[in-house]
């Protein structure tokens, strides 16, 4: 059941950006199109000056087609990753769930490095890159991050060998700073853009902060569903008798899982899984 819900939130999160895209593309065409008829009008040297407007068209679509893609891998598939990794370590080991989540955390981090690779190959190709500004430099640091924490990921070890909980520390730390770094940049990008086109960007800012202050609620949620469900379970008892039995349940569950976590704990870390 959990499961279900769980997905559903997911799916309806992608059909939605997935419904808002093609708008926010076009739209912001649109507007690089409006900026440009402008400066046309405005030119009386128009014939003159009728290549360079179209490549500075060509320049303005090109930036809102790599920032879209780079939203897609660090703004969107990312954080998802993430989320869908944690609802992996948070059910039963070896489960049909536990699986099924792995897979979704493995598909969405492949498609955004693919995503950012073809946003990055873009960014070097069409635009110049003095890497004098941060963003620029933030770029090039989260591409070569991110390629090493696939590389990481792919060399996972096996659950009950001692690196294994090393390798868990390092794959965390990486991820959890390229996901929030990537995020900072796509603000540092919004920005760039504002600067280059003069174009008002608070709108997607505001769109942006929005969904992922979503994700964020959903990663602080995770951490809350097992205390929870043991609330759940305790407060079922009225007297004391039902309630040292229903802990007496809840104990040796969490011992077959080998997770060194007590049992009405409510701040359940996702460094709590080093010890699986």
């Amino acid at each position: 059941m959990h499961i279900i819900s769980y997905m559903s939130v997911c799916f309806v999160m992608v059909l939605f950006y997935a419904s808002v895209l093609p708008f926010t593309q076009c739209t912001t065409l649109e507007e690089v199109n409006l900026f440009n008829s402008h400066r046309n009008t405005n030119n009386k040297l128009h014939k003159v000056n009728h290549h360079h407007h179209h490549h500075h068209h060509q320049k303005s679509s090109d930036i809102a087609l790599h920032g879209f893609l780079l939203w897609g891998s660090m703004g969107l598939l990312m954080p998802l990753g993430i989320l869908t990794i944690r609802g992996s370590n948070k059910a039963e080991p070896g489960s049909r769930k536990s699986r099924i989540l792995f897979y979704f955390h493995v598909a969405f981090q492949m498609l955004s490095v693919l995503l950012a690779t073809v946003g990055a190959a873009m960014s070097l190709k069409k635009f110049e890159n003095s890497f004098d500004n941060n963003h620029q430099r933030l770029g090039l640091a989260l591409y070569g991050a991110i390629l090493l924490q696939a590389f990481i990921g792919f060399f996972r070890p096996h659950r009950g060998k001692k690196v294994r909980s090393y390798w868990y520390l390092v794959h965390w730390i990486l991820g959890t700073i390229v996901s929030l770094v990537g995020i900072i940049n796509v603000y540092t990008g919004l920005r760039a853009y504002h600067k280059r086109t003069l174009k008002s960007t608070m709108f997607w800012s505001i769109v942006f902060t929005v969904e992922v202050s979503f994700i964020g609620l959903i990663y602080l949620f995770q951490d809350k569903m097992e205390y929870m469900k043991k609330q759940g379970v305790i407060e079922g008892g009225s007297d004391e008798s039902t309630m040292s039995s229903s802990y007496q349940d809840v104990i040796p569950q969490r011992q077959n899982q080998k997770e060194m976590l007590p049992v009405a704990c409510g701040k359940i870390n996702a460094l709590g899984n080093l010890f699986d």
